[in-house]
């Protein structure tokens, strides 16, 4: 490790990816929640012809790709809102003529190269400047900021629009912002793991997150951890193996992904294992039944001939007093 550390490139790329890490799941937990999970490819399409521009005027592709992004952004925004039978055709124009767009513009740049188109499509972080880690910076520290400011306000909105419409909450203009932080994430992330697999950063840590979490705020906690933790995985395995780095912290990811959701399983079934239900149990207990009763926690147990027996449902489970349950429910954003 101490060898990676010694070199300056590799220091500035584990800075963009822990820069990435923690501010793509947090923008994508509010896509999952309203089901726009995919959005983030469409963007990065229309991003790469913004750095096709930057390209050819042999300006800043990361600042070209920011105006082109945010302008998709926008759009999509506005096309959802006419809630015309039509916009999913738009938006699918809008997205593939960008990607189209950058790889002829690209082409056509005296400083062009297959590399070049490889590089924004799956992230090349080893080729990060200096002055691409200060513009990261800088706009990683606005999406993470904003996001965390606004995050019950865009939960309320992607819980139910119509509801916080009703309850006097500006829609549109919450909705607008969140995608115009997706969109300043995309060109965050384009170097570190590319504009056709940010999608999966944004997406999959949320995934593993909502697995081990009871609330929305510890989702968005975890979810950002397991961000940070895939993306600089991925980078120093990339180094080592030799691989991209884009595709390198999507596998991690999905990896990660793939053991939380086995270990979940394993610990579910034994906390089931462990909560003995009485299979049959004919006295049916209530306030008038005569038989002591036990607090336990929010529901009361009953004694009867050595046994504690709570009503669930359409049976009695079996507790012995050991057990140790957790409240079922949590504020959402506390």
């Amino acid at each position: 490790m101490g060898d990676l550390l010694a070199l300056d490139f590799m220091r500035q790329a584990l800075v963009a990816a822990v820069l990435v890490g923690l501010a793509a799941p947090l923008v994508g937990a509010f896509l999952v929640q309203r089901r726009l999970s995919l959005i983030g490819d469409g963007i990065g399409h229309v991003a790469l012809a913004g750095v096709a521009v930057g390209i050819l005027t042999g300006s800043m592709p990361v600042l070209t790709a920011l105006v082109a992004a945010i302008a998709a952004a926008v759009a999509v925004e506005v096309i959802r809102a006419t809630g015309r039978t039509s916009g999913d055709m738009a938006l699918a124009v809008m997205f593939y003529g960008g990607i189209a767009l950058g790889v002829v513009l690209i082409s056509k740049s005296p400083a062009s190269s297959p590399a070049n188109l490889t590089g924004y499509l799956f992230g090349a972080i080893l080729t990060t400047s200096r002055a691409d880690i200060v513009v990261f910076a800088a706009l990683a520290v606005v999406v993470v900021a904003v996001t965390w400011l606004l995050r019950q306000r865009f939960f309320a909105v992607a819980n139910d629009e119509e509801y916080a419409r009703a309850a006097g909450m500006p829609v549109m203009a919450y909705n607008i912002a969140l995608s115009v932080l997706t969109a300043v994430t995309v060109v965050v992330s384009m170097r570190v793991v590319g504009l056709l697999l940010i999608t999966a950063l944004m997406i999959i840590p949320n995934a593993s997150a909502q697995l081990v979490s009871r609330s929305f705020r510890t989702s968005l906690l975890w979810a950002s951890l397991l961000g940070v933790l895939s993306s600089v995985g991925g980078v120093v395995v990339s180094f080592y193996a030799e691989t991209p780095s884009g595709g390198t912290i999507v596998l991690i990811a999905i990896a990660t992904f793939l053991v939380v959701g086995a270990v979940t399983a394993v610990v579910s079934r034994a906390r089931r294992a462990a909560h003995e239900r009485a299979e049959r149990h004919e006295h049916e207990h209530g306030p008038a039944c005569g038989h002591p009763t036990v607090v336990h926690h929010d529901h009361l147990d009953y004694l009867h001939d050595g046994h504690r027996h709570a009503p669930h449902r359409d049976h009695y489970d079996e507790h012995d007093g050991t057990e140790r349950h957790r409240p079922e429910t949590e504020e959402a954003t506390r």
